[in-house]
């Protein structure tokens, strides 16, 4: 993005941990990139409060232009749960949510995590081209397997989530 006083300056994204009084604009902001599924403004409030530690924003000239929600498992504290991922349309092609799941894999909440889940559907190729690369960049491949099914989870009301996983081959060098 250029900078609005200087146009030969580009602004670099700045990522941080989210506070309370963002969740309003997270929830604005995932409303804003089809397709991820909408949560409730109080959800979004939630994870910018009580689940900060393993969720990042990322800002440009100021603007909240990308989002990642994640949480460690409770029954397994070696394994970061991606929820979702949001970028901006402006923002979109700068290896912002990289920078994100980076930023958040070397905070001491994720000191005994050694591996990445989320969940993709098929068609959302954003999502698979973003943890393809994520994967790649740890020296990792990728393990899907379908996970919370059309048929038998979502009541044909939604499309099955495959359960992706990569070892965090790299994760020693991110804490360090």
């Amino acid at each position: 993005m250029q900078h609005p006083i200087d146009p030969m300056r580009i602004d670099l994204p700045s990522v941080r941990k989210p506070v309370a009084e963002d969740g309003a604009k997270v929830w604005e902001l995932v409303q804003a990139c089809k397709p991820l599924d909408e949560n409730s403004m109080y959800c979004n409030l939630l994870q910018s409060d009580h689940f900060a530690g393993t969720c990042c924003l990322a800002e440009l000239s100021q603007e909240m232009v990308g989002w990642v929600s994640a949480y460690v498992l409770p029954n397994d504290p070696e394994t970061l749960f991606v929820w979702q991922v949001a970028v901006a349309e402006n923002a979109r092609g700068r290896g912002l949510g990289s920078m994100m799941l980076q930023s958040i894999l070397r905070r001491p909440q994720c000191k005994d995590v050694n591996r990445l889940q989320t969940t993709i559907t098929a068609d959302n190729n954003a999502s698979w081209s973003l943890f393809r690369r994520f994967a790649s960049f740890q020296d990792s491949q990728m393990d899907i397997q379908p996970y919370y099914t059309q048929a038998l989870h979502f009541q044909e009301r939604h499309k099955t989530e495959n359960l992706v996983t990569i070892p965090l081959t790299r994760q020693q060098a991110l804490a360090a």
